[in-house]
Formats: structure tokens, C-alpha cells, sequence
């Protein structure tokens, strides 16, 4: 089988993905129902009684909609750092006067790898207005995949955690020219933009013309603003950088989506 990554979701209104192995099953993040997720996962062939574990970036809602559910359903391992943990549970708000309670949960550090199946993870922290967000990147079979969401701008740290990576899963949220003229108020405009906000397409692309070590077989440009972008101009903004380094033939450039499941990258 080798290593894939299925997006299931990915934007402002929900963030899941599949990321598997032989013999190993990943959930990213749980910021769509627990119907929905389910409903996804059979859209590609997958069973939910498989996944071997769940890991959370952060805490916002876009990530852990439909993570009580499935926590419940599932009771699979759910990995969080405990500042994560803490900040979700005080989201959530008591449960018939009692604390939400994750029957199986697991504690990560960021900079701490961990090993679930035969899948070695590292968490990294990235730059957001969140508890303690991290990204990820996996391990298995040879194949290094990497997922970097959820940031205001790409730091040193970060910057080498995604070298080397074979899928490699980047956001792409804004145009900043739509994002300016666009309906959000000043205050929100501001808060996306910041360094603890959402990676614009120009920030991405001059990482791609910049740094980026063009390693990687596919690029997935992820959570993408349904306001203040549009899949064409993302995916230009990217290419073009990418064509500068000379990656253009040696990448393929794919697009995450809110409403639809991308079909499966595979190594």
C-alpha cells in the first residue's frame, strides 16, 4: 500500500485528514460531525472502526468539532498536548455538570516524537492564536509526509521540519488583495493577516521560491479561505513559485477543498 494521505475536509468551516500506512491509520485533526467523518471515510473506502488513533493541531473549532463524538464512539486513542487538552475542555464546557472526559487520552510535547503503529510522528509548534498548535509531520516505509496549517508565517523551526518531505501539506488561506477588499471587519482582516494568523499565498509562494528544498512529489495546498481566495489563484501563486526553483515538472500541485473529499495522494 505504501503511505497516503486523504484530505477530507479542509478550510474555515472544518479540517480532517487520513493519513495511513500498511498497517497504520491516522486521523488528523476532527473539525467536521462525526457522521460526516464517517460519512468521508467510506467515500474512499475506508472502515472508521480501523483509524488507530486521532491527533489534534489545536483547539479551534474548525478542528475539534466532531471530536467528543468520536472520541465517545470510537474510544481510540486521542493525541493532544495537555495545554490543548486543557483549552478544548474549557471550550466545550461541563457535561452534565462534569468536565468533558476523553476515555483514551494521550499527551504529546511539541518536539517530542512519539510512534503510533508503524507510523513515526514529530509534532513541531507553529506560529497561531492558539493554546499550543502544532503541525506534524509522519514517517513510514521510507515516506515522510508533512502537514503545516494554521500559521501566520513559516519560522526557522518549522522551516526545517518540512525538509525532506515526500507529500508535503501547506497552507494557502488568503490572497491578500480579496482578503483586504473582502467582507471580513478590519479587526478579523488584521488578526488573519498577523504572524499568529493564516498563511497568505504570497507568504507560501516565497517559500517556495525561497527555501523550499523541492523534494517533495506532491505539494496539497490546504485550508484555503472560501471568502478570501479561490483555488485557481492559489494554485498559480504556487506553481509559478515552484516553476522558479525548477519543480514545476517534478511536483504536482493539488488543492484541498471544504466541500469535497481530495482524491488519495499516494507514495
Amino acid at each position: 500500500m505504501g503511505v497516503s494521505v486523504s484530505m477530507l475536509a479542509s478550510g474555515s468551516r472544518g479540517n480532517c485528514a487520513l493519513v495511513a500506512s500498511t498497517r497504520t491509520k491516522i486521523l488528523l485533526d476532527a473539525g467536521i460531525s462525526c457522521r460526516e467523518t464517517f460519512k468521508r471515510l467510506r467515500s474512499i473506502g475506508e472502515e472508521p472502526r480501523n483509524l488507530c488513533a486521532i491527533l489534534i493541531t489545536h483547539e479551534h473549532s474548525d478542528h475539534v468539532y466532531g471530536l467528543a463524538a468520536l472520541a465517545k464512539k470510537l474510544r481510540i486513542p486521542i493525541f493532544m498536548t495537555a495545554t490543548t487538552h486543557s483549552a478544548w475542555s474549557r471550550g466545550l464546557g461541563p457535561v452534565n455538570g462534569q468536565p468533558p472526559r476523553i476515555e483514551r487520552l494521550e499527551r504529546f510535547e511539541s518536539g517530542h516524537g512519539f510512534q503510533i503503529g508503524d507510523i513515526e510522528v514529530k509534532p513541531f509548534t507553529i506560529p497561531h492564536d492558539a493554546a499550543d498548535p502544532v503541525g506534524f509531520t509522519f514517517r513510514s516505509e521510507g515516506i515522510k509526509v508533512s502537514f503545516a496549517t494554521d500559521l501566520g508565517y513559516l519560522p526557522g523551526n518549522v522551516r526545517d521540519y518540512l525538509r525532506g518531505s515526500d507529500i508535503l501539506i501547506m497552507e494557502s488561506n488568503h490572497d491578500v488583495e480579496m482578503l483586504r477588499g473582502g467582507p471580513y471587519p478590519w479587526s478579523v482582516k488584521q488578526r488573519v493577516a498577523s504572524n499568529v494568523g493564516h498563511l497568505s499565498n504570497t507568504k507560501l509562494a516565497d517559500f517556495f521560491a525561497r527555501d523550499y528544498d523541492n523534494n517533495a512529489a506532491f505539494v496539497v495546498l490546504a485550508h484555503l479561505s472560501e471568502q478570501n481566495n479561490h483555488p485557481e489563484i492559489a494554485r498559480r501563486e504556487a506553481e509559478r513559485s515552484l516553476a522558479e526553483r525548477g519543480g514545476l515538472f517534478q511536483n504536482r500541485v493539488l488543492v484541498a477543498m471544504q466541500s469535497e473529499v481530495l482524491p488519495r495522494v499516494q507514495l
